[in-house]
């Protein structure tokens, strides 16, 4: 594929659902400038949502159709309201389906020692700050709570789905 023109690339790529082209990005350069093509992501919008809601949703700025797909993609799975929601190993907070904090990810979570996870996030040393190993720890226990309300939603969302059926 490497010889053939960009131009047959991207007709080739039309034949993709929006899950294979965002795999296709990820192959070489070429093929995720070529997947990028905001004319090609317009056209899968305009598929799965119809002309009417691409008039409404078209991008402003800066924003790419790629983009403006994520979104909505992300609004049909989690809804429009504020969630913690898990892609692959890292946590987002969402809100109307775009990703507004990064909360971080279990890949990069520090391992805190048993005894220091007893510390409370307010305690101060001698003169006033707190020390490295309480905000350390402050820090892994607020990372414990929100990977536990992410896994939790997860989970939720799988039951609903499988009531709903």
């Amino acid at each position: 594929m490497e010889s053939l023109p960009p131009e047959i690339c991207l007709k080739v790529f039309c034949f993709l659902d929006h899950h294979h082209l965002a795999i296709a990005q990820l192959v070489c350069r070429k093929w995720k400038f070529i997947a990028s093509d905001n004319q090609l992501w317009c056209n899968l919008f305009k598929e799965r949502w119809g002309g009417n809601h691409a008039a409404f949703y078209a991008p402003i700025g800066s924003k790419s159709w790629k983009d403006v797909y994520e979104v909505q993609d992300r609004c049909d799975r989690v809804g429009l309201g504020l969630k913690i929601i898990r892609e692959g190993s890292d946590y987002h907070l969402v809100h109307q389906g775009e990703i507004q904090l990064h909360l971080g990810s279990r890949k990069n979570q520090e391992h805190v020692a048993d005894h220091s996870s007893h510390t409370f996030c307010s305690e101060n040393d001698s003169n006033g700050e707190g020390s490295p190993i309480q905000e350390r720890s402050c820090r892994g226990i607020l990372d414990k709570i929100l990977f536990f309300i992410g896994d939790l939603e997860v989970a939720s969302a799988d039951a609903k789905r499988r009531r709903a059926l």
